[in-house]
């Protein structure tokens, strides 16, 4: 299965700018998202002028929003909010321009937790990688 942006939209929350998802598919180990990252996003304005760099924590957001198609049908009365990042690290700086591409697999479930193991790449080199927990709460 593979979503769009806007079909995406029906059941995530986020709208521009904080959806950071262009696309969305099911594979046979979980899922893989991607996201080009705009030429002039306000997150990268002065950080750092004159080498703007994604920060880390819209990289853990990408990575978050890549993951939603492993526990959609979930989303539908709930929110997916986050409940913490482990073992989260950061490998390679992502510019303006850079097609982000997120490889995410279902880790523990129980009741309303949710854990994701994330890795988020551009091209074929790890930007960033952790797990993430994400609590369930109703709409």
């Amino acid at each position: 299965m593979e979503m769009n942006k806007e079909e995406l939209a029906q059941f995530m929350p986020h709208r521009d700018p904080m959806l950071l998802v262009d696309r969305s598919r099911t594979t046979d180990e979980g899922v893989e998202s991607d996201y080009t990252v705009p030429a002039d996003p306000y997150y990268t304005r002065g950080h750092f002028p004159g080498n703007p760099i994604v920060p880390g924590v819209i990289l853990c957001e990408i990575m978050a929003q890549g993951s939603v198609l492993l526990f959609q049908d979930k989303l539908y009365d709930h929110l997916a909010l986050y409940a913490g990042m482990d073992k989260v690290r950061f490998k390679k700086q992502v510019h303006p321009g850079d097609k982000v591409t997120v490889r995410s697999t279902l880790g523990r479930c129980r009741g309303q937790f949710i854990q994701v193991n994330s890795t988020a790449y551009v091209g074929d080199e790890v930007c960033a990688q952790g797990q993430l927990s994400f609590m369930l709460t109703q709409k």
